[in-house]
């Protein structure tokens, strides 16, 4: 008889794994995911991507979307009622508490290299720290956050241009995977504790958290690989710099000085290094190419970009 499945995830690096699972041979019963949310200037209530992928594909399945678990017992009940033999969680944006943890093995795909990057961004993380690795754990949940004992790794290589939105997608398909591998070989996995002094944590991203300045090249250009898809990275003045690469790490420069204009790219100075920048974004306005954006401001050679 195959096993029952509860699906706990709310973003897109949760439906790849749920894509994987329904395809699969295991019986899934239920998906918990986050509830409706308004968005964008209009304020649309506007479904988790999963839930979304499910209607799109007339996936039917009871989906649920407390607002919260920890004390909702109407919520626990739903559960035990699924008879769930796994629940398997991948970003879904919840602690879960113990007497969900006590229904059933309760499985957690953490996109970091577990003890490293517990917590909201550890993808993030990974390329603002310029690792070479990063990858996804498989781990049984404790009431701790994401400190339970480890049944899987596996390993993903950074690429120095990776950005955030292909470390995604790359480690999504890796989870999508491992979450297979570990039903598969569940009874004979031995749990790995993790090493506690190894520990590091990452916290959920604020929009200001994308402010930069031109002082160091190679770390602003981090912060824009980590932060490109949200919140992007912007000037104190509110202007967003997009599509950038490192230029080179080792001049000594003025902060923002135009150092050369080509066709399709600038290349703009910082204290240590410079960088190509290919589009601008001005607030409230439209994203445009940035040799447009400094004609338009009549920015020459030599002027500072702010």
């Amino acid at each position: 008889m195959s096993k029952r499945i509860l699906f706990m995830g709310t973003p897109d690096y949760a439906t790849t794994i749920f894509k994987k699972l329904v395809e699969s041979n295991y019986e899934l019963v239920g998906l918990f995911t986050q509830p409706d949310k308004p968005v964008g200037r209009k304020q649309i209530l506007t479904p988790p991507h999963i839930k979304q992928y499910c209607i799109d594909e007339n996936i039917e399945l009871p989906i649920y979307q407390p607002l919260k678990l920890r004390g909702n017992q109407e919520a626990r009940q739903q559960i035990i009622d699924l008879k769930p033999d796994f629940i398997i969680v991948a970003a879904y944006g919840q602690i879960l508490p113990k007497e969900i943890l006590n229904i059933a093995p309760c499985i957690n795909l953490h996109a970091s290299l577990l003890p490293k990057y517990r917590g909201a961004s550890p993808i993030q993380e990974a390329l603002l720290n310029d690792d070479r690795y990063t990858g996804v754990t498989s781990m049984l949940m404790e009431e701790g956050l994401d400190s339970g004992d480890i049944l899987g790794l596996q390993y993903l290589k950074i690429s120095p241009t990776m950005e955030v939105i292909e470390a995604f997608s790359k480690l999504s398909t890796i989870a999508a995977e491992l979450t297979i591998n570990t039903l598969d070989n569940f009874e004979n996995i031995k749990p790995i504790k993790q090493n506690e002094s190894e520990v590091s944590f990452c916290k959920k991203i604020k929009k200001e958290d994308g402010l930069v300045d031109f002082t160091d090249a190679k770390k602003l250009y981090l912060k824009y690989k980590a932060y490109s898809f949200w919140p992007g990275v912007f000037l104190e003045s509110g202007l967003k710099i997009k599509d950038i690469k490192l230029f080179e790490t080792n001049s000594n420069n003025k902060k923002g000085e135009i150092l050369d204009i080509q066709n399709d790219f600038i290349v703009v100075g910082c204290n240590k290094g410079s960088l190509k920048i290919a589009t601008i974004q001005a607030p409230s306005k439209k994203a445009i190419k940035s040799t447009d954006y400094i004609r338009g401001q009549r920015l020459e050679l030599g002027s500072i970009l702010s």
